[in-house]
C-alpha cells in the first residue's frame, strides 16, 4: 500500500502502512514531493525486546509492543463476564484518500481492524489549508455483545530534538498561564475531572526545541476539543520516542457499545511551527477565520466581510443585582455617548433572583422588578442605537426554585432517587446544581424556556454562563459527563438554528469552558472573570494563543480591579481591552471630565483598528528583558501607502534591572519595506503620559516618529522609552 502525504503550508504528515498498521514516519517541516523509499527509514530491533519493530503508529497498542500509554482502551462484556477482548491487534483494511499528495486542504479515512476482538477504529484525518491538523477517531463494536470503551485517545509523535513541554494551567481569575518542563522518559499527564474544560485547563499542549520562543525554534502542538472531563498528555517511552496528544477522560461505564454501536473521539487539532508559538497561532487563526460561521472572515479568506465587533457594555460591575429600569436607562444613555454597540443585561432579571440563592431555571422576567417585561429597557437601549444582550445560565438550577421544587428528578447527581426521596446530591457550588439535560424532559424545558425568551424579545446576544464543576455529574444513578456535555452541544446548536441571528458568549465562571467543541458552536468567550488589566495581560496573550482575539471578550474595568483591588491608569486597562473583542465593565455614569474623553478616545481606536486587530497576523517579539512585553497584529497580505500595517503595545509588568530596556526589536513586518513607527496613545499632552513614560529625555523618536525598513526594526529595533510598571504605549506602524 502506497504511503499517504498530506502537506500544508509548510506542514508535513507522512504515514506507511508497510507494518500494517498507519504508522507516522513523520509530522512537522514539509518534506517535498519527492520520498526515498520508507524502508530506509525502519528503525532497528534492540535487544531485550519484541522481535520486531514497533512502529509509533496512529493507534499505539500492546499487540505490537507498544510500552507506552494505548490509544485504545476496553473489553468485551459477554455472559456476565467482562474483561473479554482487551487487546485488540488492529491491522490497516482501507485507505480513502480525498485531493493529490501536494494539495492544500487534502484528506485522509483510514480504517483497521481486527476480526477476532470484533473491533475496528475509522480515522479521519484532515491538513486544512493554513497547516493546522484535524484528526478524529471513530471505534465501531463488529461483535454480537456489548464492548466498553475505557479510553481512546488521539496522538502523534514528535521529533528526537523536541525536549522541552509547555503547556498552560490557571484557577479562577488567573487563567492560562503557561508552565515549562523538560521531556523526560514516562508519561506527563493533565487531567481534567471539572466535567467542563476547567479554569486550569491546557488550551495549548506544546512540545518544542530547546528554549523555543514566540518567534523562535520548532514547536508540536495540540488542542483536545472537547468541554468535559479530558486527558492531555506526552508519553515517552524507553527508546525516546514521544508522542503527544489527549483523550476524552471517561468515567465509569459511561460509553459501553452495543452490537454495531459506535463512540466517536472529539477532534484533536495539531499544528507544527519552525518560527516559534506565532506559527503554531497562525495555524489556528487561519482555521478559525476560513469557518463559514466565523464572526468576522478575514479579508484574506475572499469571503464577504462580517460585521466588525461591537463595542460592549457589560452591567454586571456597573449593578450586580440591582436592577432598576430608571438606572439602566441611565447607563444607556451614557453607553450610548461613548460609542457602545452592544448593552448587556447581566444577572439578576428572572423570577426570585436578587442574589445568587434562588432562581436559576425559572427562566421567566420577574414580574416584581420588570412588570412591563424587559421590553422598556430594550426599547430604550436599541433607540440609542445599540444591540441589547442577555445573561443566561441554562445548565444550571438553584434548589431554591420553582423547577427544582416541581422536578426534583431533574437534578443531577450519583443517585438513581429524587432528592426529595432521599438520593445524594453533589455539594452545592455557588449554591446551585447542574440541570441534568440527559433526560429528555429537562432537555425540552431548557430549550422551550430560553427559545421563547429569544423569541418573544429583541434579544441579539446571550451571554451564557455556567458556574460550576459537574463534580458527581450523574443520570439514573449513572456517570454522565460524556452524554451532558454532548446534551449541552445540542442545546447550544437547536437554539442557534431556531435564532440564527442572536450571537452566543461562553462563560463559565470566567474563563473555565475555553475549548474548540465549545467555540464551534458559540461566537466569544470570556476569557476571565478578571479585568485587573495587568492578570489580562497574560490571560490574554495564551488565551489568543489559539483563540482569535475577535473571539476573545477583553473589558476595560473599573479603576479599581473588582477582583483584586488592584489600581491602573485608564490607558493602561484601555491599551490591554483593545486587544481583543473590546468592552467596558463598568458603571460608566461615575466617569467624567477628562477621564471620559480619554474613555470616548479608547473606544475611537478600537473602532479605527478593530479590522486589523481581528484579522491580522499575531506577533509576540521574544524581549530579553522579561520585565517588557511587545506584542500586536500585523496586517496581513499587501498594503497599500498610508496603511496601518501593524499595530502594537510596548507592556512593561513590573520593575526592570536595567535602568533602561535599550532597543527592542519590531518583528514581521516585510524586510524591505519602509514604515513609520509612532506613539498614538498615550501621547504626550494625555494625563496618563506621564505616569507612564518616567525618563525626563526619552529617545526622541516617541514624540517624531521613526521611519525605518522592516527588517531594521525587527534586527536593530528601536530605544524604548522606560515605563513605569504596569504601564503601556500604543504604536502604530504605518506603511510609506
Amino acid at each position: 500500500m502506497d504511503p499517504l502525504h498530506l502537506r500544508s503550508a509548510g506542514t508535513s504528515l507522512l504515514i506507511s502502512f508497510d507494518s500494517g498498521e498507519a504508522e507516522v514516519i513523520h509530522w512537522g517541516a514539509d518534506l517535498g514531493t519527492e520520498l526515498p523509499d520508507l524502508a530506509v527509514l525502519a528503525g532497528p530491533v534492540g535487544h531485550s525486546s519484541i522481535d520486531a519493530r514497533v512502529p509509533a503508529s496512529l493507534l499505539p497498542q500492546a499487540s505490537s509492543s507498544w510500552r507506552g500509554r494505548p490509544a485504545l482502551r476496553g473489553h468485551r462484556i459477554s455472559d456476565g463476564a467482562a474483561g473479554l477482548d482487551f487487546s485488540s491487534r488492529l491491522r490497516v483494511t482501507s485507505v480513502n484518500a480525498e485531493g493529490a499528495a501536494h494539495a492544500a486542504g487534502n484528506a485522509a479515512t483510514i480504517v483497521q481492524a481486527d476480526d477476532n476482538t470484533g473491533i475496528s477504529v475509522s480515522t479521519t484525518i484532515k491538513l486544512h489549508p493554513g497547516g493546522l491538523l484535524e484528526l478524529r477517531h471513530t471505534v465501531t463494536n463488529n461483535g454480537t455483545t456489548p464492548f466498553q470503551v475505557d479510553e481512546l485517545a488521539t496522538v502523534l509523535p514528535v521529533a528526537p530534538d523536541a525536549v522541552e513541554l509547555l503547556d498552560l494551567t490557571g484557577r479562577w481569575c488567573r487563567e492560562r498561564h503557561p508552565q515549562r518542563r523538560p521531556i523526560q522518559q514516562g508519561t506527563w499527564v493533565r487531567t481534567g475531572r471539572h466535567g467542563r474544560t476547567g479554569h486550569d485547563s491546557s488550551l495549548l499542549f506544546a512540545a518544542g526545541t530547546r528554549s523555543f520562543g514566540n518567534r523562535h525554534g520548532k514547536v508540536w502542538a495540540t488542542h483536545l476539543a472537547w468541554s468535559g472531563n479530558h486527558e492531555q498528555f506526552a508519553d515517552t517511552i524507553g527508546d525516546g520516542r514521544t508522542m503527544i496528544g489527549g483523550s476524552e477522560l471517561l468515567g465509569p461505564a459511561e460509553v459501553i457499545l452495543e452490537a454495531g454501536g459506535s463512540y466517536t473521539t472529539p477532534a484533536l487539532f495539531a499544528a507544527y511551527s519552525d518560527r516559534g508559538l506565532d506559527g503554531i497561532t497562525e495555524a489556528f487563526y487561519s482555521w478559525f477565520r476560513s469557518r463559514p460561521h466565523h464572526v468576522l472572515p478575514a479579508a484574506t479568506t475572499g469571503q464577504p466581510a462580517g460585521k466588525p465587533r461591537p463595542v460592549v457594555l457589560n452591567t454586571w460591575e456597573a449593578v450586580y443585582f440591582d436592577h432598576n429600569l430608571d438606572a439602566l436607562t441611565e447607563l444607556a444613555d451614557s453607553a450610548a455617548d461613548l460609542g457602545v454597540e452592544r448593552f448587556v443585561l447581566d444577572d439578576g432579571w428572572f423570577r426570585g433572583r436578587r442574589d445568587d440563592h434562588a432562581g436559576l431555571g425559572d427562566w421567566y422576567v420577574d414580574e416584581t422588578v420588570w412588570p412591563e417585561g424587559l421590553t422598556p429597557l430594550i426599547d430604550a437601549v436599541t433607540s440609542r442605537g445599540m444591540e441589547f444582550g442577555l445573561w443566561v445560565e441554562p445548565e444550571m438550577v438553584n434548589l431554591d426554585s420553582d423547577i427544582a421544587r416541581a422536578h426534583p428528578d431533574w437534578i443531577s447527581g450519583p443517585s438513581a432517587v429524587a432528592h426529595k426521596d432521599g438520593g445524594r446530591l453533589p455539594l452545592e457550588w455557588r449554591n446551585q446544581h447542574v440541570i441534568d439535560l440527559v433526560n429528555p424532559e429537562a432537555w425540552q424545558y431548557v430549550f422551550d424556556r430560553i427559545s421563547a425568551l429569544l423569541s418573544g424579545n429583541n434579544i441579539s446576544y446571550l451571554k451564557w454562563d455556567q458556574n460550576r464543576d459537574l463534580v458527581e455529574q450523574g443520570h439514573g444513578g449513572r456517570a454522565s459527563v460524556h452524554e451532558q456535555t454532548l446534551a449541552a452541544y445540542r442545546l447550544f446548536d437547536e437554539l442557534r438554528k431556531a435564532h440564527p441571528g442572536v450571537e452566543i458568549e461562553s462563560c463559565s465562571s470566567g474563563g473555565a469552558r475555553v475549548d474548540l467543541g465549545i467555540l464551534e458552536r458559540t461566537d466569544r468567550i470570556w476569557a476571565s472573570d478578571c479585568n485587573d488589566a495587568l492578570e489580562r495581560q497574560t490571560i490574554q496573550r495564551w488565551t489568543e494563543a489559539v483563540v482569535p482575539p475577535e473571539l476573545v471578550g477583553s473589558h476595560i474595568g473599573p479603576t479599581t480591579s473588582h477582583t483584586t483591588a488592584r489600581t491602573h491608569d485608564l490607558s493602561f486597562r484601555g491599551i490591554t481591552a483593545l486587544f481583543g473583542h473590546f468592552g467596558m465593565e463598568w458603571d460608566v455614569r461615575s466617569v467624567q471630565g477628562k477621564e471620559r474623553g480619554e474613555l470616548r478616545r479608547i473606544v475611537g481606536l478600537y473602532k479605527e483598528h478593530r479590522d486589523l486587530i481581528h484579522s491580522g497576523r499575531p506577533v509576540h517579539a521574544d524581549v530579553a528583558d522579561d520585565a517588557f512585553l511587545l506584542h500586536g497584529v500585523v496586517a496581513e497580505g499587501p498594503v497599500a501607502e498610508s496603511t496601518t500595517a501593524a499595530l502594537f503595545a510596548l507592556v512593561s509588568t513590573r520593575t526592570s534591572a536595567a535602568e533602561q530596556p535599550g532597543r527592542i526589536g519590531i518583528p514581521g513586518l516585510e524586510d524591505a519595506r519602509s514604515y513609520r513607527v509612532e506613539v498614538v496613545f498615550p501621547a504626550e499632552d494625555d494625563a496618563d503620559y506621564r505616569h507612564t513614560v518616567t525618563q525626563v529625555q526619552p529617545p526622541a523618536w516617541l514624540s517624531k516618529g521613526a521611519v525605518a525598513t522592516g527588517r531594521i526594526l525587527a534586527e536593530v529595533g528601536l530605544p524604548m522609552p522606560n515605563l513605569n510598571p504596569e504601564h503601556a504605549l500604543l504604536l502604530t506602524v504605518t506603511a510609506l
